[in-house]
């Protein structure tokens, strides 16, 4: 997790402290923390809201002949600490060269006939994707290939900022290139994270109270469990501080609150859908009920055709009121009959619905840079009165924000402001 000679001056650092630490949430950041506690043996424990960890990280089984990502499954440039345990795991990856296909004026076609790098001149505005689209001339055919741009980067085109999400992916540097497991995401975290921290998650203890008001920070339960603590890291995403289902003692400063709303995050939803053939041409950009359909078997060696309904912000949040589950697919097998003349229902078997926003403990998909967004995310993520540390892919304030790159980077850089104060 650090070099060798980076984890010899934290472990002295350690020798001094006599503090206890609690962790709140079991995901990527979460683990990441608990592990370099236990590395460094400092006392912690994590408690976790739900019955498993992994959080925005999950894992299908038995749906097709190879397993599936239902949470984080692209790996975004192999540079620093996964592309080391990937290495040290021996798993399996691919660089992900996805064929691509456009709904583009009602028929399918390989290239666009416009440039859409508009998005990565240097002088750019703080404006919303579709709003700096159609001021450079890319009229409402367009529309949907700009909602899939943006909804690969978690927002509705009317919501992301193109001024800062470039501005903060400047720092990037885990690489360019995305990758897929020939396992998945999950697998990795699950043997370089969990295995060794089973015996330290209590679950189903979904914190709602955090006193730090006194010289012990206290912790209350939904269930009015209590707990104590001399340092508490929270790694509860940025959907649920917004919300305000934990509260604060005292109530946590106005600029912090005002970080925390500028910071987006919106409706997620994965839905999987199995057919008996294939008869799609590897991702579909461009559709109006979906802007991205995407080929979950790529990078695996089974053979069961699926397709992906990658679904973020407004196309996510419109599909959910459509009605039950059965309307949402039959509305994404009439979109893609119309792309495929009929195939998709002659060959549909079964779909897999994963809809973070109803995850009471998530609520969302992961974060995003919405206009106006200034430097939300470090003052989002500043300590509270030395005792509260925040962690989590949204408190990533030097580019990997929205990736478990980011989430691991915030874990160990929390346990690292604890033993610097």
């Amino acid at each position: 997790m650090l070099s060798s000679k980076a984890f010899k001056a934290l472990k002295k650092r350690s020798r001094n402290s006599k503090d206890n630490i609690t962790i709140i949430g079991a995901g990527a950041a979460g683990m990441a923390a608990g592990l370099l506690l236990k590395k460094l043996q400092i006392p912690f424990q994590i408690l976790e809201a739900t019955s498993v960890y992994g959080g925005r990280l999950a894992k299908l089984t038995g749906f097709a002949d190879y397993p599936i990502d239902l949470g984080a499954q692209w790996l975004h440039g192999k540079k620093r600490i996964l592309g080391d345990w990937i290495d040290e795991t021996k798993m399996e990856i691919t660089h992900d060269r996805s064929k691509e296909v456009f709904w583009f004026q009602n028929r399918l076609v390989d290239q666009l006939p416009d440039t859409i790098d508009i998005f990565e001149d240097e002088d750019l505005p703080d404006v919303s994707f579709k709003d700096w689209a159609h001021e450079n001339g890319l009229n409402a055919d367009y529309d949907n290939i700009i909602e899939f741009m943006a909804g690969d980067l978690g927002a509705s085109a009317s919501k992301l900022s193109v001024y800062y999400n470039n501005t903060e992916f400047e720092n990037w540097r885990t690489g360019s290139k995305d990758y897929k497991f020939k396992e998945t995401f999950f697998d990795l975290i699950d043997r370089k994270l969990a295995q060794h921290l089973k015996d330290d998650i209590l679950f189903d203890t979904p914190i709602k109270t955090i006193d730090y008001s006194n010289d012990k920070v206290k912790l209350i339960a939904e269930d009015g469990r209590k707990f104590e603590a001399d340092k508490v890291i929270v790694t509860i995403p940025i959907s649920v501080l917004q919300q305000g289902d934990v509260v604060f003692i005292p109530e946590i400063p106005n600029s912090k609150k005002q970080a925390f709303n500028k910071i987006g995050m919106d409706v997620g939803i994965k839905i999987f859908l199995k057919f008996a053939e294939r008869f799609y041409k590897g991702v579909t950009l461009g559709g109006s009920v979906c802007a991205a359909y995407i080929d979950e078997q790529y990078g695996k060696t089974g053979t069961t055709p699926i397709l992906l309904a990658y679904l973020m912000g407004d196309q996510a949040e419109r599909l959910q009121q459509d009605g039950s589950e059965d309307d949402m697919i039959t509305a994404l097998l009439k979109e893609l009959d119309t792309m495929y003349d009929g195939q998709a229902s002659e060959h549909y078997l079964e779909a897999h619905i994963q809809d973070w926003g109803k995850m009471p403990y998530i609520k969302g998909a992961y974060s995003y840079s919405t206009v106006g967004m200034t430097n939300a995310r470090y003052i989002a993520a500043q300590p509270l009165s030395d005792k509260i540390f925040f962690a989590g892919e949204a408190m990533h304030a030097n580019g990997h924000h929205q990736s478990v790159h980011g989430a691991i980077e915030t874990g160990i850089r929390a346990v690292k402001e604890i033993l610097s104060g």
